[in-house]
């Protein structure tokens, strides 16, 4: 009797430790799964960013901003509009337009970027850029790309360019020919709409058509990191125009200012991020 009641206790204890052990298994794997597939409220929300300005500098109403850069100490502006179109170094303080060379009246100019003693300029729907001299605006050469072109930046010796999909094109300046793509994601969701572009400490910054947007884009991975809205810099009291949306970004590496403007706006503002935390 006590030899047969020591086997029962025995697998009855064996039994308790088996099911114990399944139980801790399933929880185990359970947690598991909830940390690689977390949902849409465990997931880390993008950061969002508003603006103090700085200082608001003169525009041309009239300049319907397609690219805007800053380099040697003066606004480089690419307009559009089919017999409007044009290519423009400006005074920053003043918004004087000292150099400028008008492109033929078939082409819609786009952004802008400047590789070297080169400015590179995209058109919209014509499938063909141009690349003009730094210094006196004479036509260097043509290239030609597929789709239409939108904004234009540079990095190194790399142009990236959007076309107002959700992807962005690496290219080499040399001979035009792309060397890869990205998808721009906000977590899984592609972002499209992407127009103007603009290198700021590393990140590439793209207005996003239509929109008082402009996204901060890992050029690595694609990935928005953070949102900037634009939403009120215009005054109310300025009555805008058909069209005339936020589209330009410039940055001053060398005093670390950003500059932000739109098609048609009267001004052209340096502003200041204020982080909003998650939004």
């Amino acid at each position: 009797m006590k030899t047969s009641s020591r086997l029962v206790s025995r697998a009855t204890l064996l039994a308790a430790l088996l099911l114990s052990t399944a139980s801790v298994q399933d929880a185990s794997s359970a947690d598991n799964f909830s940390q690689a597939s977390p949902s849409p409220r465990q997931q880390k929300r993008t950061p969002h960013y508003s603006f103090k300005i700085v200082h608001a500098f003169p525009h041309d109403r009239e300049a319907f901003t397609q690219g805007l850069l800053y380099h040697g100490g003066f606004l480089y502006e690419g307009t559009g509009l089919n017999g409007r179109s044009s290519l423009r170094k400006v005074r920053l303080e003043t918004g004087e337009v000292l150099q400028k060379v008008d492109l033929p009246s078939e082409y819609f100019g786009e952004g802008i970027a400047i590789v070297k003693d080169e400015i590179f300029l995209l058109t919209w729907q014509s499938h063909v850029g141009f690349v003009f001299d730094l210094n006196d605006f004479h036509i260097v050469r043509r290239f030609s790309y597929q789709g239409e072109g939108w904004g234009l930046a540079a990095r190194g010796n790399e142009l990236y360019m959007s076309d107002g999909s959700a992807q962005i094109r690496v290219i080499d300046p040399a001979s035009f020919s792309e060397k890869r793509r990205f998808t721009v994601r906000e977590g899984n969701k592609p972002i499209d709409q992407l127009n103007e572009l603009e290198f700021v400490e590393g990140e590439l910054y793209a207005n996003i058509w239509n929109s008082d947007r402009i996204a901060r884009i890992s050029p690595q991975t694609g990935q928005v990191l953070s949102w900037i809205d634009l939403s009120g810099i215009l005054s109310p009291l300025y009555r805008r125009q058909e069209g005339a949306v936020l589209n330009g970004i410039a940055y001053d590496s060398a005093h670390k200012r950003l500059f932000v403007t739109g098609k048609l706006w009267p001004s052209l503002f340096e502003i200041r991020l204020v982080a909003n935390g998650s939004g």
